[in-house]
């Protein structure tokens, strides 16, 4: 896949991760890309669905636009990713946005309950920088040639 292809796909995603120094890595793992997509972050799985609904600080979508491709942790104050997950499947017009687990848990439990909620992927989180940049790479170009359908601007 060339660069440009990368770089001109229309995808605005949502990091949902309690660490916001982890916030500012992904971005740097993006930028090494050069994936210049928007980039919106929340802390914590209540912030999350807020987001999602347009809800409170977030009711402004040309600040905080409905996103394409959603990577989450798991463990976060809150509400945890997997309530993230449980809500976005009992909203039928939000359930098909993709879900991508980006987690320090390598329990398989976790793992076989996100799945099984219907997480698209789930990714243990890299011990470097440039494992994180080869995994953006990759993860970002696969999302970007998926045929995706059309979503509300809330939900």
């Amino acid at each position: 896949m060339t660069q440009e292809l990368r770089v001109n796909r229309n995808l605005d995603i949502l990091i949902v991760d309690k660490d916001p120094d982890y916030f500012e890595v992904l971005k740097i793992a993006f930028r090494r890309n050069q994936i210049n997509n928007p980039l919106h972050a929340v802390h914590d799985g209540q912030q999350a669905i807020d987001y999602l609904c347009a809800a409170g600080a977030f009711a402004d979508r040309a600040l905080h636009p409905f996103p394409s491709v959603i990577f989450t942790e798991i463990r976060l104050p809150r509400l945890s990713g997997f309530e993230i997950l449980k809500w976005l499947r009992q909203h039928p017009q939000c359930s098909v946005i993709p879900v991508i687990v980006l987690s320090a848990s390598d329990i398989e439990d976790d793992i076989h309950r996100a799945y099984s909620m219907g997480v698209n992927s789930y990714i243990i989180k890299p011990e470097t920088l440039d494992q994180l940049q080869s995994i953006i790479r990759i993860t970002f170009d696969y999302w970007a040639i998926c045929a995706k359908p059309r979503v509300p601007d809330h939900c």
